[in-house]
């Protein structure tokens, strides 16, 4: 067995990163940018008006003052003149301020008669504009990679950006096997449950970007497996879930390996998810999970969430860690890494329940992984403890 770092290392090394491509910009949120872009404007383009109010000269603002009304600025439409001593220009937010004009009284501290302003409060020292360029100017860059957020997608917008350079999402090929199985909405047999990691782990891969394309169950017969991996073809990664093991109905890795498979590991020294194995089959990354409902899910989140998040550009690193005390205690751990399942309430984390690799009920509670080193030995509540939050976006 190999430790989790080790079994990471060679994930990254089959994680080929995915080719860029370019998106129209109400695609990309969502989508990891590849490149740098480089804003096509500088924004406000124009000495702007923050309130509502009136243009004048600054020097000309004291109590009492009276400015006669020239023109309008609106948004979209500005005042084409030089503003002159004594002289406002009506001016709304947004608009561009006048040539000669350096501060704009709100509209709230004049009194307006006719074409006549009397300044009612001169209390207000802010100039109420927004300089040119205050937001961005022409060629700032918004540097890859990055995930673009709603934000992102708003300011590349306000850029004039257009079409934006995005890594394409991996597509990734899920197969379960097993006899035992049904899909969901299927009447299982007395011996038969339900698939439920393929669809947890699609919800998963799908969150972070990935295309996940379902396949059908393979039964526990070479030429089942062999026909459903032939149908993994385009996908940029390739996992199976379940028959992983060495089981006599454990076929993944016999039948891979008679495809020719290039195996880099098989067993990781972690718990829940010890036989894992990965490798390259006709030039295309395979990751081979187990099959407990828990396991794969763990896996997915300690494996297949960093190896994606490194094919779509975003660094090779494992899943982030934060360090929180324990609200209770935990005994001691065993010779394999444990990835409990916990649950972080009021800045503190307690076991989420019982740890059976089977219990899905007690993932579905939990909203982070309490990660315990090898021989870890007991801990005491309050106890600081590395923990994988569930609920972190990719």
């Amino acid at each position: 067995m190999i430790p989790v770092s080790t079994a990471l290392e060679h994930l990254f090394a089959l994680a080929d990163p995915m080719p860029v491509e370019t998106v129209p910009l109400q695609a990309a949120a969502g989508r990891v940018l590849a490149q740098d872009v480089h804003a096509k404007r500088t924004q406000p383009p124009f000495d702007a008006s923050s309130m509502d109010g009136y243009a004048i000269k600054s020097v000309e603002a004291e109590q009492h003052a009276q400015f006669k009304v020239v023109g309008e600025a609106a948004a979209g439409h500005g005042w084409t003149g030089t503003l002159g001593a004594g002289q406002a220009v009506r001016i709304f937010t947004g608009a561009p301020v006048p040539a000669g004009a350096d501060h704009v009284i709100i509209q709230e501290n004049v009194d307006r008669a006719g074409d006549l302003i009397t300044i009612t409060d001169a209390g207000d020292t802010k100039s109420n504009i927004r300089p040119a360029g205050v937001d961005f100017t022409q060629g700032k860059a918004v540097t890859a990679p990055r995930r673009l957020t709603p934000g992102d997608v708003a300011l590349l917008a306000s850029m004039n950006i257009a079409d934006v350079p995005v890594r394409r999402r991996p597509v990734v090929a899920l197969i379960s096997t097993g006899d035992e199985l049904v899909m969901p909405g299927e009447e299982p047999g007395p011996d038969q449950i339900i698939a439920s990691n393929t669809f947890g782990l699609a919800a998963m891969l799908e969150a972070i970007g990935c295309i996940a394309r379902i396949l059908p169950i393979a039964r526990d017969t070479e030429a089942s497996l062999r026909t459903l991996l032939g149908l993994t073809r385009g996908a940029d990664l390739v996992v199976t879930i379940g028959g992983a093991s060495v089981g006599d109905h454990d076929l993944v890795a016999r039948v891979a390996a008679e495809l020719g498979m290039d195996q880099k590991f098989y067993k990781v020294a972690m718990r829940p998810g010890k036989p894992l194995m990965a490798g390259r089959l006709g030039g295309v990354a395979m990751v081979g999970l187990p099959g407990n409902p828990v396991s794969a899910m763990v896996c997915g989140t300690i494996f297949l969430t960093p190896m994606l998040r490194a094919m779509l550009g975003l660094g090779a690193a494992p899943a982030k860690r934060h360090q929180v005390p324990l609200s209770c205690d935990l005994g001691q751990n065993g010779p394999r890494e444990h990835y409990m399942r916990g649950y972080v309430e009021a800045g503190k984390v307690r076991d989420a329940g019982a740890q059976d690799s089977s219990l899905l009920s007690v993932l579905a509670s939990a909203n982070a992984l309490i990660v315990r080193p090898p021989n870890d030995p007991p801990r005491a509540s309050g106890t600081l403890v590395d923990i994988i939050p569930l609920t972190q976006q990719s």
